[in-house]
């Protein structure tokens, strides 16, 4: 029988899904930052993701999904993208304001919406913010040869793969100085804490912590 959680804990999962593919494992300050949650709510939560064999908590390390956690959060992520397309595609919603009422929409998607979504929309490969969709089956396709703009080489042509945040606020920055996926653009400077970008002949600034958001591919 497929286990069944609550709302709140399948953005448990989806989050801790994130965290561990940048981090390998999700600690509790960076669980609470990414769902926007007080520290001490997350305990009894993690609890009743573990008591559902989900997840693996090590005290004062972490936690990771296990085999069962991470096949449910490839089928959330799956129905969360899916829904930002939906809502981009059909819909003609701004793709820097998609990702909260995909966040409450994918709950409402069944495997089988979530199918005819997919075959409607001719079955896309990425979401709106160039992140792979995972196939139903749970195969994710990486792009390979692409890195963040703070690690690419100054004065070389890149261009927009993918944007990791996808918070109205980052995205909100991002589409404002010109930063969307495709998007070609150089890194002129480097900076301690900020990078300057040229994007569509205008230089744009760009502090650490959103530009580590945004990867890029070099054009040949």
């Amino acid at each position: 029988m497929a286990t069944r959680l609550s709302h709140k804990a399948e953005e448990y999962i989806e989050a801790i899904y994130k965290i561990q593919k940048r981090s390998g494992v999700a600690k509790t300050k960076e669980l609470a930052k990414e769902l926007n949650v007080v520290v001490g709510s997350i305990t009894n939560t993690i609890k009743h993701l573990e008591k559902h064999g989900l997840v693996e908590h090590q005290p004062y390390k972490g936690v990771k999904l296990t085999k069962k956690g991470e096949k449910l959060a490839l089928d959330i992520l799956r129905r969360h993208r899916l829904a930002e397309r939906l809502l981009t595609d059909l819909l003609k919603a701004d793709w820097s304001e998609v990702h909260e009422n995909a966040c409450k929409l994918e709950h409402a998607l069944t495997k089988e919406t979530a199918a005819l979504i997919e075959k409607r929309l001719g079955h896309p490969k990425l979401c709106p913010h160039g992140n792979p969709i995972p196939t139903e089956k749970g195969y994710v396709k990486e792009e390979k040869g692409i890195i963040p703009i703070t690690e690419a080489n100054l004065n070389k042509t890149y261009i927009v793969a993918k944007i990791t945040n996808e918070k109205r606020e980052t995205l909100k920055t991002l589409a404002s100085k010109g930063i969307k996926p495709n998007t070609p653009l150089h890194l002129v400077r480097k900076g301690k804490n900020r990078i300057i970008l040229c994007i569509a002949g205008k230089e744009q600034t760009l502090d650490h912590a959103k530009a580590a958001h945004v990867w890029v591919k070099q054009l040949k």
